[in-house]
């Protein structure tokens, strides 16, 4: 590693980064010890890496991203570096040939690499200039902010991942009783007035942000009509009850193919036990709990939408019923200014599965809209791409352009796996509208003439 220098930190915070690193490793730790060893090596989600892979990989994109662009330095194993150097995104024309790795290290030698690495990067963030202007990653600290939320984002990953372990690999601790509820709420609309809606956010107004998420753009709203409440299990069931998985009509032609192809005909989330539907659960098979929020492909929501003669709402729509509010001024958060906690919504981890919709009166927004921000993800009708100006970051370029190709959707507000840090409204999520394993709900929307 290149010898510290005594450089201005330019307001960046060492002992703060320090911290937060650090609280990011316990975190993983504790993830990792939920499995029993044999599971290290499986491989839950087809087109996925194994476990393995992400126990290094975490502090492999630190050493990449941090050390060897920011820094200049050499990195620390050339051979490990590589393997856990990037993940896959499923049916790319990578995955077959990166989920074919025969033989991953025994789990000695990736803990061995995990420490030297985890040393490396505290050693860098207390004495390095990890926040000057040598470059670009450099700059505001963008290294250090990028390696912190992108470990907070495969935290969410593994749990998804965990979902898919068989019951006996996994290890429940203390507080895992799901919250199941009894009936969910009445079906209501909420009118949400023609207005503007600010998607993203200009520089200066956060400390980090991914590529996509600049520059902000300005968007003018009509008005509409948007469910209060997520669409739930039982919602979701007249669905399947009244056939809509094998009325054609209802789905697009593409998603029509991909749903042929998977053989669906009911949520993943959903399995059925002698006779009766249930929801898998994280450590257990739960009776489906009625007012939970469906978790759905976007092909799936879509095609619910249309059954209802409804459709999904857009990124914007999506802003404006979020962070809109009836004095014209747009919040940092549905319920305002104050800081995310555990009244707010359920995520950062607080609870396994879902919670019952509604459940946290005080995060609902200016117009009375529940969750939307935390219990699963929001799908939107909005194709992921960059907003006119879009500039590729400099410490994980490929990070959102590789995604640009018109077959990813946006997804928005946060599920119970995703971190504090990452709660904030500029933040954009995006996957394949037929990937069937994200924590992903969501609301109807109609137009008002």
């Amino acid at each position: 590693m290149p010898t510290p220098r005594a450089v201005p930190d330019n307001g960046f915070d060492r002992e703060a980064a320090m911290r937060a690193y650090r609280a990011n490793r316990t975190r993983t730790a504790a993830l990792f010890a939920l499995v029993e060893p044999p599971a290290y090596y499986a491989q839950p989600i087809p087109l996925r890496h194994p476990l393995v892979f992400y126990d290094g990989h975490i502090p492999a994109f630190a050493v990449n991203c941090l050390l060897r662009k920011g820094l200049g330095a050499a990195g620390l194993d050339p051979e490990l570096d590589m393997l856990f150097a990037r993940g896959i995104d499923p049916h790319d024309g990578r995955a077959a040939a990166a989920s074919a790795i025969d033989r991953w290290p025994a789990r000695d030698a990736v803990r061995q690499y995990v420490d030297r690495a985890d040393r490396a990067i505290l050693d860098a963030l207390e004495t390095a200039d990890v926040a000057g202007d040598a470059n670009a990653v450099l700059r505001r600290a963008q290294g250090v902010h990028t390696l912190l939320e992108h470990e907070m984002m495969h935290q969410e990953t593994l749990l998804y991942m965990y979902h898919r372990l068989d019951f006996e690999l996994k290890r429940p601790p203390a507080g895992t009783e799901p919250v199941t509820g009894g009936p969910p709420p009445a079906h209501a609309v909420v009118h949400v007035p023609a207005g503007r809606a600010t998607l993203g956010s200009t520089r200066d107004a956060i400390p980090f942000g991914w590529d996509n998420e600049f520059p902000a753009l300005e968007v003018e709203v009509a008005a509409f009509g948007i469910d209060r409440y997520n669409v739930t299990n039982q919602d979701y069931l007249a669905f399947v009850e009244a056939g809509g998985y094998a009325e054609r009509s209802l789905w697009t032609p593409a998603a029509w193919r991909r749903r042929e192809a998977a053989g669906r005909a009911h949520p993943l989330f959903w399995e059925r036990r002698d006779g009766a539907w249930t929801w898998r659960g994280m450590f257990e098979p739960i009776p489906l709990p009625a007012a939970w929020p469906v978790y759905v492909t976007h092909d799936e929501a879509a095609a619910y939408a249309a059954w209802r003669g409804l459709r999904l709402p857009s990124e914007p729509e999506f802003h404006r019923a979020a962070y809109g509010a009836p004095d014209g001024v747009e919040r940092p958060h549905p319920w305002g200014a104050a800081e995310p906690d555990g009244t707010r919504g359920n995520f950062d981890f607080r609870h396994w599965d879902p919670l019952p919709v509604g459940s946290y009166p005080a995060g609902a927004s200016a117009w009375g809209v529940h969750d939307l921000v935390g219990n699963g993800w929001e799908w939107t009708a909005t194709v992921f791409e960059g907003f006119p100006g879009f500039e590729p970051m400099a410490s994980y370029p490929e990070y959102s352009a590789d995604f640009f190709d018109g077959d990813h959707y946006v997804v928005k507000g946060a599920s119970s796996a995703t971190g504090r840090g990452l709660i904030r409204r500029s933040f954009r999520n995006w996957f394949r509208p037929h990937y069937p394993y994200v924590y992903a709900a969501f609301r109807c929307v109609r137009d008002i003439l």
